[in-house]
């Protein structure tokens, strides 16, 4: 049986890897690696006690990294704060002035990255007219406060130019 122990480690790590593929947790692969693993320790020859002890360990080690290195990443920006997410990401963001101001408010509508808010222009600024790129300055319950922008840069940085960008 020993001399089949390595290949029936490689087949449960192949079914692990592509097991993975399938499922959103991202622990699969590691316990799939693992199995690769214990089928070389099982191919050179060590025994069912070492063969278990490296699958777990390995899978363990791995899991535990790569968990780490993702909330690390994932949850705090280089700045230290955390990501922001849904409405608590709109300040800061540029939208599109979608209906002109009206009414005693000068209510109007802005569309943010394909979702079209109430909006109304922040203190100090002129009525909104459609097709002006604005900033969104602050959030009040479901209603947003923006401010035109003079330059508008592209993903990269790079200025866009009047009528240069697609949104």
């Amino acid at each position: 049986m020993n001399d089949l122990a390595w290949i029936l480690w490689t087949v449960l790590g192949v079914i692990l890897i592509i097991t993975e593929i399938f499922t959103p947790g991202f622990v699969l692969l590691w316990f799939g690696v693992g199995a690769l693993v214990a089928a070389l320790a099982a191919l050179v020859g060590l025994g069912y006690p070492f063969q278990f002890l490296i699958f777990f360990v390995v899978s363990t080690v791995l899991t535990a990294l790569s968990r780490t290195l993702f909330v690390n990443y994932f949850s705090t920006k280089k700045d230290g704060g955390h990501h922001k997410f849904g409405v608590d990401a709109l300040p800061g963001k540029i939208g599109t002035v979608v209906t002109s101001s009206r009414g005693p408010l000068d209510e109007g509508a802005v569309k943010v990255f394909g979702s079209t808010w109430t909006a109304y222009p922040a203190e100090g600024e002129e009525p909104l007219e459609a097709g002006d790129r604005v900033v969104v300055e602050r959030l009040q319950g479901a209603s947003i406060y923006v401010r035109r922008v003079k330059a508008v840069t592209d993903w990269r940085g790079a200025a866009l130019t009047e009528g240069s960008d697609k949104s």
